[in-house]
């Protein structure tokens, strides 16, 4: 028996109840063959087996076989330094202005402090004292050129009100709404050597999980920020951008001229084909993945290999379930020009 199901949790107690049923998922199937591209042009797919990464490519006699694949030092060295400087990054509105007013703030208490201390204040002193300008208090004492810093103290104040207001409205913004990227930590916004993933749903989801696994820094675009799916890829720290995917003021926020690669794997064949033709518009040198093949419009996708690299999701599954069926031994499947091969 072969079932194909995604949730993890039921495939594996389906998998304990029924030990004679095999239990893959199509998302999970064409992941490998979708991240393979993105590492590397030559590479067709990437698959683990064991404690090794194997990865598929076609030799100088036009055969396919597989080697072992470990990530370069400096590109581990680059995603690191990536990942340190795109934090407390803005990436809409709401964010800028919660940045603006925290910086704006912490910019007057500094000033304030060095203010105070060159004047020779205690260092303890004079950040009470700043603290007290900062919070709209006052200053509890003077320095030897009291008319100066009463200006400056009270400029800093009037402008405080300003900043704080800045920082609750980002605040509040952040609090109402869906948080998919983070200021802080794994969720910021990657600026170069990044994939973006337009259609954040199964196969988004198990796309996202193996190009993290590979460390490549990776973001998500997604039109419903409700759905299920997006809220799983926030939880595994895959920040997830809502959006129209073919919308070019989306794709420049996300940085597509300096990206590794562009996948549009959403159910609609349609959409993905017209998102890949607006990132061919904003960057033509960018690497693009298109999931297709489901769509009775589309029953020819040769036709659309110069837009990018196809994969076919349904067709992928169905050679891999038929393999099974015919008893071969199949731990994964990839797709090459016209063929699909287990």
């Amino acid at each position: 028996m072969i079932a194909t199901v995604f949730n993890w949790t039921v495939a594996d107690e389906l998998s304990r109840l029924l030990p004679q049923c095999e239990v893959t998922s199509p998302a999970d199937l064409v992941a490998p063959a979708l991240a393979g591209p993105c590492l590397d042009p030559a590479i067709i797919a990437v698959q683990r087996h064991g404690d090794r990464i194997r990865a598929v490519h076609q030799n100088h006699q036009n055969i396919l076989c597989a080697e072992d694949w470990s990530q370069r030092p400096r590109a581990r060295c680059r995603t690191r330094a990536g990942w340190a400087l795109r934090q407390l990054r803005p990436h809409d509105a709401g964010t800028r202005r919660l940045i603006v007013g925290m910086l704006a703030v912490l910019a007057v208490l500094i000033g304030d402090w060095v203010w105070l201390v060159g004047c020779g204040h205690p260092s303890a002193e004079a950040f009470f004292d700043a603290a007290r300008v900062v919070a709209g208090v006052g200053p509890a004492g003077a320095p030897a050129d009291a008319q100066g810093y009463q200006v400056f103290a009270g400029l800093a104040m009037l402008s405080t009100v300003a900043f704080t207001a800045l920082f609750t409205a980002g605040v509040v913004d952040r609090m109402l709404g869906p948080k998919l990227i983070g200021l802080v930590g794994p969720r910021t916004l990657p600026r170069s050597g990044h994939v973006i993933v337009v259609g954040v749903g199964q196969v988004g989801m198990r796309f996202c999980a193996e190009l993290r696994s590979r460390g490549v820094p990776v973001v998500g675009v997604e039109r419903d920020p409700q759905a299920a799916a997006a809220r799983l890829v926030r939880n595994s720290g895959v920040p997830v951008m809502t959006g129209n995917g073919g919308d070019r003021h989306v794709l420049e926020r996300l940085r597509l001229r300096t990206a590794r690669a562009l996948a549009a794997v959403g159910s609609d064949d349609l959409d993905n084909i017209a998102v890949a033709i607006a990132a061919r518009g904003v960057a033509a040198d960018t690497r693009v993945l298109i999931r297709v093949g489901e769509h009775e419009a589309i029953a020819e996708t040769r036709s659309l290999l110069p837009m990018g690299t196809i994969r076919d999701v349904t067709g992928m599954a169905a050679g891999y379930v038929v393999a099974r069926l015919l008893g071969q031994p199949v731990a994964g499947v990839v797709a090459h020009q016209d063929g699909v091969f287990p």
